[in-house]
């Protein structure tokens, strides 16, 4: 089965897409409500592969939503506004719906969904470690011994117990390389939360060093951080 998010803030057009939905015979909704916080805390818990997603929303619109999601869901954008598509697909979107959507644009969309790929998996790493070139030699770096990674223009330092590395990335790919303690904080920081010696709702602090946490990711962050510590 397929399991399917909806999340749009707007009563009619979820109602719409949950009885598309429900004639999907592989389909299998597991959320549907129009409160983008609670899908937040939902997929920090729970496994969804693809969803559908509204932009103009309060609180978090979707393409907030979008940039904070680390080894997203497939996603299906859904608006009455046409002037996100182009930077839509920077973020590897299936396909954008245009409301009111009709069932035959519904199934084109949901055809480009290969079962096969609806979930990418993070690359399993056997020996714990991030492998990464630095000035063109292949580095192995331990994830216990990495604090946090920042975006530095078309760079990302990584910075460890013993030094700081360079190297030219982006965060969304790197993501993929990553251990499961490692979360998004900020738009341009992802911190090794089995590092945090203290938590405040701005910042974690990690050695000496203090790693900001925006509001879009703060709710992300604390139910990790919970989680961690239940399993130590």
């Amino acid at each position: 089965m397929i399991k399917i998010g909806i999340i749009d803030d707007e009563e009619l057009a979820r109602k719409v897409l949950e009885e598309y939905c429900s004639k999907i015979n592989n389909f299998q909704l597991v959320l549907s409500t129009g409160n983008p916080l609670e899908f937040i805390n939902f997929l920090q818990q729970n496994e969804v592969d693809l969803i559908f997603l509204d932009i103009e929303m309060p609180e978090l619109n979707g393409m907030e939503i979008l940039r904070s999601m680390i080894n997203p869901p497939k996603v299906i954008l859904t608006t009455a506004y046409s002037e996100y598509a182009l930077e839509s697909y920077n973020y590897g979107v299936v396909d954008y719906l245009l409301k009111p959507i009709k069932i035959e644009r519904f199934l084109k969309a949901i055809n480009k969904v290969e079962p096969s790929k609806l979930k990418e998996t993070k690359t399993n790493n056997s020996n714990e470690e991030l492998q990464i070139k630095h000035d063109g030699v292949p580095i192995n770096i331990p994830f216990t011994s990495i604090l946090y990674i920042q975006s530095f223009g078309n760079y990302l330092k990584i910075f460890t117990d013993s030094r700081m590395y360079l190297i030219s990335e982006t965060l969304i790919n790197i993501t993929t390389l990553l251990s499961d303690n490692f979360h998004r904080t900020h738009k341009s920081y992802i911190a090794n939360l089995g590092r945090v010696t203290k938590a405040t709702r701005t910042y974690l602090l990690i050695e000496e060093h203090k790693v900001p946490v925006s509001a879009m990711y703060k709710i992300a962050v604390s139910t990790k951080l919970e989680d961690l510590n239940k399993s130590v």
